[in-house]
Protein backbone atom coordinates (compact mmCIF):
# COMPACT_ATOMS: atom_id res chain seq x y z
CA UNK A 1 0.00 0.00 0.00
CA UNK A 2 1.18 3.48 -0.60
CA UNK A 3 -0.44 6.78 0.62
CA UNK A 4 -1.27 9.78 -1.93
CA UNK A 5 -1.13 12.48 -0.74
CA UNK A 6 -2.37 14.98 -3.51
CA UNK A 7 -3.05 18.57 -4.22
CA UNK A 8 -5.27 19.27 -7.04
CA UNK A 9 -5.82 22.73 -8.63
CA UNK A 10 -7.76 24.00 -12.03
CA UNK A 11 -5.69 25.25 -14.81
CA UNK A 12 -5.65 28.80 -16.30
CA UNK A 13 -4.15 29.05 -18.83
CA UNK A 14 -3.06 25.73 -21.17
CA UNK A 15 -0.34 27.55 -23.12
CA UNK A 16 2.44 26.18 -21.44
CA UNK A 17 1.43 22.72 -22.82
CA UNK A 18 1.93 23.39 -26.46
CA UNK A 19 4.80 21.34 -27.89
CA UNK A 20 4.33 18.88 -25.03
CA UNK A 21 3.23 14.96 -26.04
CA UNK A 22 0.40 14.08 -23.52
CA UNK A 23 -1.11 10.25 -23.55
CA UNK A 24 -4.75 9.41 -24.19
CA UNK A 25 -6.35 7.84 -20.36
CA UNK A 26 -9.47 6.72 -20.60
CA UNK A 27 -10.69 5.12 -16.85
CA UNK A 28 -14.12 3.63 -15.35
CA UNK A 29 -15.23 3.07 -12.14
CA UNK A 30 -16.61 -0.16 -10.70
CA UNK A 31 -19.71 0.67 -8.64
CA UNK A 32 -19.72 0.16 -5.13
CA UNK A 33 -18.91 1.70 -1.65
CA UNK A 34 -19.08 5.36 -1.30
CA UNK A 35 -15.90 5.79 1.07
CA UNK A 36 -13.41 3.62 -1.40
CA UNK A 37 -13.28 4.04 -5.45
CA UNK A 38 -11.66 1.01 -7.53
CA UNK A 39 -10.82 2.41 -11.02
CA UNK A 40 -10.20 0.74 -14.33
CA UNK A 41 -7.95 2.70 -16.17
CA UNK A 42 -6.26 2.55 -19.52
CA UNK A 43 -3.03 4.34 -20.03
CA UNK A 44 -1.37 4.90 -23.69
CA UNK A 45 -1.38 0.97 -24.41
CA UNK A 46 -0.94 -0.24 -20.72
CA UNK A 47 -3.93 -1.16 -18.26
CA UNK A 48 -4.32 -0.51 -14.37
CA UNK A 49 -6.32 -1.33 -11.62
CA UNK A 50 -6.44 0.83 -8.77
CA UNK A 51 -8.25 1.08 -5.28
CA UNK A 52 -7.98 4.55 -3.23
CA UNK A 53 -9.62 4.86 0.27
CA UNK A 54 -11.72 7.84 1.47
CA UNK A 55 -9.63 11.26 1.61
CA UNK A 56 -8.92 12.65 4.89
CA UNK A 57 -7.43 15.60 4.89
CA UNK A 58 -4.92 15.22 1.48
CA UNK A 59 -4.40 11.62 2.07
CA UNK A 60 -5.84 8.41 0.91
CA UNK A 61 -4.73 4.99 0.75
CA UNK A 62 -3.89 3.69 -3.22
CA UNK A 63 -3.15 0.20 -4.07
CA UNK A 64 -2.45 0.35 -7.94
CA UNK A 65 -1.84 -2.65 -10.28
CA UNK A 66 -0.96 -2.87 -13.66
CA UNK A 67 -2.90 -5.67 -15.64
CA UNK A 68 -3.32 -6.61 -18.66
CA UNK A 69 -4.47 -4.11 -21.56
CA UNK A 70 -7.11 -7.10 -22.64
CA UNK A 71 -8.46 -7.33 -19.10
CA UNK A 72 -8.75 -3.58 -18.54
CA UNK A 73 -10.43 -3.26 -22.03
CA UNK A 74 -13.30 -6.20 -21.03
CA UNK A 75 -13.34 -4.54 -17.38
CA UNK A 76 -14.36 -1.07 -18.38
CA UNK A 77 -16.55 -2.72 -20.78
CA UNK A 78 -18.29 -5.41 -18.62
CA UNK A 79 -17.74 -3.70 -15.02
CA UNK A 80 -17.55 -0.15 -15.45
CA UNK A 81 -20.25 2.74 -15.05
CA UNK A 82 -20.58 4.93 -18.32
CA UNK A 83 -20.20 7.55 -19.21
CA UNK A 84 -15.96 7.12 -18.85
CA UNK A 85 -13.41 9.87 -17.77
CA UNK A 86 -11.51 10.75 -21.01
CA UNK A 87 -8.34 12.88 -20.71
CA UNK A 88 -5.11 13.44 -22.05
CA UNK A 89 -2.46 13.37 -19.33
CA UNK A 90 1.04 16.16 -19.45
CA UNK A 91 3.87 15.70 -16.94
CA UNK A 92 5.47 18.88 -16.61
CA UNK A 93 8.38 19.70 -14.58
CA UNK A 94 8.32 23.00 -12.57
CA UNK A 95 11.10 24.30 -9.97
CA UNK A 96 12.18 20.15 -9.46
CA UNK A 97 8.37 18.83 -9.08
CA UNK A 98 6.71 16.77 -11.79
CA UNK A 99 2.76 18.17 -11.94
CA UNK A 100 0.52 16.05 -14.01
CA UNK A 101 -1.55 17.88 -15.74
CA UNK A 102 -5.14 16.44 -17.12
CA UNK A 103 -7.08 18.42 -20.43
CA UNK A 104 -10.08 16.19 -20.14
CA UNK A 105 -12.92 15.56 -23.40
CA UNK A 106 -16.16 13.69 -23.78
CA UNK A 107 -18.68 14.86 -20.79
CA UNK A 108 -15.93 16.36 -19.06
CA UNK A 109 -14.43 18.74 -21.88
CA UNK A 110 -13.61 21.92 -20.77
CA UNK A 111 -11.91 20.69 -17.81
CA UNK A 112 -8.35 21.21 -17.37
CA UNK A 113 -6.73 20.19 -14.11
CA UNK A 114 -3.00 20.47 -12.47
CA UNK A 115 -2.40 17.33 -9.51
CA UNK A 116 0.94 16.84 -7.60
CA UNK A 117 1.70 14.21 -5.59
CA UNK A 118 3.51 15.54 -2.27
CA UNK A 119 5.64 13.78 0.14
CA UNK A 120 3.63 15.19 3.27
CA UNK A 121 0.39 17.69 3.65
CA UNK A 122 2.72 20.40 4.78
CA UNK A 123 5.01 20.24 1.78
CA UNK A 124 5.58 23.52 0.33
CA UNK A 125 5.79 23.74 -3.33
CA UNK A 126 6.59 26.11 -6.02
CA UNK A 127 2.54 27.38 -7.66
CA UNK A 128 3.26 27.59 -11.53
CA UNK A 129 1.76 30.88 -13.16
CA UNK A 130 -0.70 28.94 -15.07
CA UNK A 131 -2.33 27.80 -12.01
CA UNK A 132 -6.00 29.05 -11.12
CA UNK A 133 -8.14 28.09 -7.98
CA UNK A 134 -6.79 25.28 -5.60
CA UNK A 135 -9.63 21.87 -5.44
CA UNK A 136 -8.09 19.83 -3.87
CA UNK A 137 -11.10 19.62 -1.04
CA UNK A 138 -13.70 20.29 -3.50
CA UNK A 139 -15.01 16.39 -4.15
CA UNK A 140 -16.58 17.15 -7.63
CA UNK A 141 -13.35 17.63 -9.07
CA UNK A 142 -12.82 13.86 -7.81
CA UNK A 143 -11.70 11.88 -11.10
CA UNK A 144 -14.35 9.23 -9.42
CA UNK A 145 -16.78 11.70 -9.42
CA UNK A 146 -16.25 13.26 -12.68
CA UNK A 147 -17.95 10.00 -14.05
CA UNK A 148 -20.58 10.58 -11.90
CA UNK A 149 -21.77 13.73 -12.56
CA UNK A 150 -19.96 14.62 -15.41
CA UNK A 151 -18.56 18.41 -15.79
CA UNK A 152 -20.55 19.41 -18.32
CA UNK A 153 -24.04 18.97 -15.67
CA UNK A 154 -22.35 21.36 -13.44
CA UNK A 155 -19.64 24.10 -14.64
CA UNK A 156 -22.27 26.92 -15.00
CA UNK A 157 -22.81 27.02 -11.82
CA UNK A 158 -19.06 26.95 -10.81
Amino acid sequence: MSLEIERKFLVSDCSFLRGIEGIECLQGYIPGRTRSAVRVRIKGDRGFLTLKSATSGLTRSEFEYEIPLQDARDMLDLLCEKPFVEKTRYEVDFCGELWEIDVFAGQNEGLVLAEIELRSEDQAVAMPPWLGPEVSHDPRYFNSQLARTPYVQWREQS
